[in-house]
């Protein structure tokens, strides 16, 4: 909609949330208020989004980057001032003004859509969204005349008994008609606490005789506003549920939604199972036909089709296709997981290269490696990658198999094909088909007897021939 521009309110203090973080930086199921509320009218609206933020911010400013156009509200002085410090940016570039507050992060596409198409057909000032199907708590009443037409908006806190006992209220979304609009703000008179409140707009324009109109959301859970935390968890809970539910609409099997936890930001293959107590965060892409759970934390991890996850933490990990992790092992950051690998019960890896189809058997610790193919890591195997000092790689190549509790004293490298004895601490590199044990780990001089004993006995055939 090309006539159409945004202005999100991020201006208040969030008092409320008794935080450092402004209140519009709080996250719900992953994805800051302000940014839930932004993207929403963008999906929908091509024109210019300005966000008006505290005077002094940089905290929104660095969030939202680039994305949209800043405006400051000098003085906190109510939601109509906030949206007049929009009017330089604004003024010529639409015909009607979407305005939004930032703490709104449950509000849907299809209602502003709703809202824009009704303020279209209608020609009013003002079209607003309004309710009767939430808990009225501190929004806004709506006063209506003896034929429905809606005459004003009183704040919860100016209502006498009778006004608050009204069920409708403001959600808090409004559309306006921009001729009108930026002179109005410049007319509009203080509340009785000396701010200048945006519902001021709506009394103004009953009393002129303009049409002020209404739209109802299409769930009213849309209109949890959040001013606290008791509100951010309200919200965070109807959010979650929205998310599950497309997801499973989707194709994914989410076994007990009331345990399973996903971002907004994450991403599910089709047909992957999502088993109880399980918590998805970040940028994670989960591929087609995965098993993530029982009891697993995924947070900004990549992986292909057909993995498996029990009871595991994942931090910043890349998987490629049938991989098995865990159970109760812990992937952390920097980590590569190739085709087929399998990471063991009580492992930990962490920034390491892990090579196809290769083992890393329970209780072992692998740190700054680079683990080759179809290499066996056994049970109890550490690398030993810091000396107090620094970090130091451990590099194990192709087809090698470390017997089990080896100690691997980096920086070390173990050649393709060799192998260590178990309990072995590997202080020295390792050629390639070359058999070490010990403490510490030197060459199976039992090979090489045999070879010279093979060889001897050689001889001794080939004299006895000749003789």
């Amino acid at each position: 909609m090309n006539d159409w521009a945004v202005v999100i309110l991020a201006g208040g203090k969030g008092v409320r949330m008794n935080s450092k973080i402004p209140k519009p930086l709080h996250k719900v199921c992953g994805k800051e208020m302000v940014r839930q509320v932004m993207e929403v009218a963008r999906e929908m609206v091509v024109g210019p989004i300005v966000v008006v933020t505290p005077a002094g911010d940089s905290a929104i400013k660095e969030s939202l980057g680039k994305e949209v156009q800043y405006a400051e509200q000098p003085v906190a002085d109510g939601t109509a001032k906030a949206l007049q410090e929009a009017e330089p940016i604004l003024v010529g570039k639409a015909s009607h003004i979407l305005v939004l507050n930032a703490d709104i992060p449950l509000i849907m596409k299809s209602t502003l859509q709703r809202l824009t198409e009704q303020h279209g057909k209608t020609n009013a000032e003002i079209t607003f969204v309004a309710s009767d199907k939430v808990a009225p708590d501190r929004l806004g009443r709506v006063i209506r005349d003896l034929d429905g037409q809606v005459l004003e908006v009183i704040e919860a806190g100016d209502a006498s008994p009778e006004q608050y006992s009204i069920s409708e209220v403001n959600g808090g979304v409004y559309g306006f008609n921009a001729a009108w609009l930026w002179p109005a703000l410049r007319e509009l008179a203080p509340s009785s606490l000396g701010e200048f409140y945006l519902t001021g707009l709506i009394r103004m324009a009953s009393a002129e005789g303009r049409l002020v109109d209404t739209i109802k959301p299409d769930d009213p859970v849309e209109l949890i506003g959040v001013d606290d935390r008791v509100h951010l968890a309200q919200a965070e809970s109807a959010m979650r549920k929205r998310i599950l539910n497309g997801w499973m609409l989707a194709g994914v099997t989410v076994v007990d939604p009331a345990t399973t936890y996903i971002d907004a930001t994450v991403t599910l293959g089709q047909d992957t199972v999502i088993y109880p107590n399980t918590t998805i965060r970040g940028e994670s892409d989960i591929g087609f036909g995965c098993q993530i759970g029982p009891g697993a934390q995924v947070y900004d991890s990549v992986m292909d089709e057909k993995c498996r996850i029990s009871t595991s933490v994942l931090e910043s990990v890349q998987l490629g296709h049938h991989v098995e992790v865990g159970p109760f092992s812990h992937l952390r950051p920097g980590t590569k997981v190739e085709n087929e690998a399998c990471i063991g019960n009580y492992a930990e890896v962490k920034n390491s290269r892990i090579g196809q189809n290769t083992k890393v058997g329970h209780f072992s610790y692998v740190g700054d490696a680079d683990i080759g193919n179809m290499v066996n890591i056994g049970a109890g195997t550490i690398t030993c990658n810091y000396d107090g000092v620094r970090k130091h790689r451990t590099i194990v190549e192709d087809g090698a198999f470390i017997g089990s509790s080896t100690m691997l004293v980096a920086p070390v490298r173990v050649g393709a094909g060799a192998r260590t004895g178990a309990g072995s601490v590997v202080t020295k590199n390792v050629s390639g088909n070359t058999t070490v044990f010990g403490v510490p780990a030197r060459v199976d001089g039992r090979a090489k007897k045999n070879s010279h004993q093979k060889k001897a006995n050689a001889h001794l055939e080939s004299d006895n021939k000749d003789s």
